[in-house]
């Protein structure tokens, strides 16, 4: 896994900036005869566009209409890498011509100018959190796979600006606002990010995701481990700056008589461990949270320096989120989607059946 390409034999590799012509992606290693279109792949795509959290989207419409450009013949895969594209519609680079000299705080323009002597001030480039419209292109695909397995998988979130969910109705959440497990957390998260919108600016959050019917045995042991890959997975995300599995940090507060998951006949009595054992699958739930940061375009003054070393300051103009969840929340769930996927297809090469 290097640069711009994720996974050992379920691969996708990305390209695109977030003003440049589109952005795609390769998915290499997916196995023949699994059934796809453009349609699949486009209802991921539009659950990640603007719309999804309420008052906490940004103004920016892209169609963000996907086309499948290989790897595909008759409605299936054909075992072929799979070329994906997205063509930016929507752009607005002049927002961004007063920053072009400017390191804005929060973002990677300061470690993008250090590590490459150059960057693409529109919108950040690469660094751009539209980036991730390839991962979730390519998670889609996965979630194809994992379908044949009997594996679903969810991102919904527990946590906006330090407000929870109250309630963890999972399989509910995909169809509610801020993709939300709670039926009453909605109304307190847009009052909140009315808030912070008129003080101009931005929250964060937490997401949790899950995957349903996991079989044992997924995952390598010491460096290779299940949630070894999961926290790779999900803090490749530019926003994401912490992640947990199963109770997480919570485990550090508890006795071993309250985190360990008694065993019986019947299975688990808890899932402390987030259905990860060893770094092995337990064939539990596996668990995960990501700590989501604000957004770092805000609408206030903020202090910095120039490409030259002068002091300054800086507010950002263009199109932002209030917060990065929901629409991040696909990208979370594509992660997971892409990790397990790929663990499959390991365990195969190696001849394991469960």
């Amino acid at each position: 896994m290097y640069g711009s390409t994720f996974g050992e034999l379920f691969r996708l590799t990305t390209f695109g900036e977030s003003h440049g012509a589109g952005l795609g992606g390769v998915v290499d290693g997916c196995p023949a005869g699994i059934p796809l279109d453009e349609s699949i792949i486009q209802k991921e795509l539009d659950r990640r566009k603007p719309g999804q959290g309420g008052v906490a989207s940004t103004t920016r419409k892209e169609p963000d209409q996907v086309r499948i450009q290989s790897g595909v013949f008759e409605g299936v895969t054909t075992g072929t890498p799979i070329g994906l594209f997205v063509e930016n519609t929507n752009q607005r680079s002049h927002d961004y011509s007063t920053i072009k000299e400017i390191f804005r705080p929060g973002h990677g323009d300061f470690t993008y100018t250090g590590k490459y002597g150059v960057r693409d001030y529109r919108g950040g480039g690469r660094s751009s959190g539209r980036e991730t419209v390839s991962r979730v292109a390519g998670g889609a695909i996965a979630q194809e796979l994992l379908k044949q397995e009997g594996i679903s998988v969810y991102a919904y979130t527990v946590e906006l600006g330090g407000i929870p969910a109250e309630v963890i109705d999972y399989e509910g959440s995909t169809d509610r606002e801020y993709f939300s497990p709670d039926p009453d957390a909605p109304a307190k998260w847009n009052e909140y990010v009315s808030q912070v919108k008129d003080e101009e600016d931005t929250l964060g959050g937490v997401v949790e995701v899950r995957a349903t019917s996991v079989p044992i045995g997924l995952g390598e042991p010491v460096f290779g481990k299940f949630d070894a890959r999961i926290a790779h997975a999900l803090m490749s995300v530019g926003a994401v700056k912490a992640v947990e599995i199963g109770a997480g940090t919570e485990a550090a507060r508890k006795r071993g008589s309250e985190n360990n998951d008694p065993l019986t006949p019947e299975g688990f009595l808890s899932n402390n461990a987030g259905g990860i054992l060893g770094g092995i699958s337990s064939g539990q739930d596996v668990v995960a949270r990501a700590y989501v940061k604000p957004i770092p375009s805000i609408l206030q003054e903020q202090r910095t320096v120039t490409v030259d070393g002068q002091e300054t300051f800086v507010m950002i103009g263009g199109r932002h989120d209030i917060s990065a969840i929901p629409r991040i929340n696909m990208v979370l769930k594509s992660m997971l989607a892409l990790t397990i996927a790929d663990l499959l297809l390991i365990d195969r090469r190696l001849g394991r059946t469960r």
